[in-house]
């Protein structure tokens, strides 16, 4: 029996597209490289700035300059993590849907508490999260399964009695291997060269409402 609906938050609950691609563009633009188009970075978005970094100027986590970029990004996040970042449209009556089942929800992100903790409460969610767990929360990040496990201690429900909804392969991993249920959303921030087929998802959603049907 479902008690909860724990979900991801960058192309999950959240549209953050415009911000982390905004940040990424200024830095290339002070680094003296072309911006990237938003259609570009779309897909991208939910690997954060490792991911954002790797995209508009090929340095991966390997590469010496790496955490220098890191830094210059998120200090480009900074000015803007909240400008442009709205909800999805119906998450907020999927969520209420949830309060009226009962049910509890939460967050689990691999986005820094810095940036969580302020942005969170602007994007007017009708009901507050009953939890919310950073990428720096625990140990490791998804697809480590200690967010997981933090975020089901935290409310007091086992993980086999929770739902975990994200849009990437680390969200599914780290949701099968806590022994959630797992949704995929087709809305996320999903590239056409993704292997979804592969991932461990237990339901794909077209729409926030779908969720629903699954409690």
């Amino acid at each position: 029996m479902i008690q909860a609906v724990l979900f991801d938050l960058d192309g999950t609950l959240a549209d953050t597209a415009l911000d982390l691609g905004g940040a990424l563009n200024r830095l290339l633009a002070k680094k003296g490289l072309p911006a990237m188009p938003m259609s570009a970075i779309r897909p991208i978005a939910s690997h954060g700035a490792n991911g954002l970094i790797r995209l508009g100027a090929g340095i991966t986590l390997d590469h010496p300059e790496h955490p220098q970029w890191r830094r210059a990004y998120l200090d480009e996040y900074e000015q803007c993590f909240c400008q442009d970042t709205v909800l999805f449209g119906g998450i907020n009556d999927m969520i209420e849907g949830l309060h009226r089942k009962g049910l509890a929800w939460g967050i689990i992100t691999n986005k820094p508490h810095t940036f969580t903790h302020r942005l969170v409460p602007t994007l007017g969610f009708s009901i507050p999260p009953a939890v919310v767990v950073s990428g720096d929360t625990c140990a490791a990040p998804k697809p480590s399964v200690l967010p997981m496990q933090h975020a089901c201690d935290q409310i007091g429900i086992a993980p086999q009695h929770c739902l975990y909804v994200g849009d990437a392969e680390r969200d599914m991993q780290a949701g099968r291997d806590a022994g959630m249920t797992t949704v995929l959303v087709n809305w996320g921030y999903i590239a056409a060269d993704d292997a979804v087929d592969t991932w461990p998802a237990d339901y794909r959603v077209d729409q926030p409402a779908d969720i629903l049907n699954l409690v």
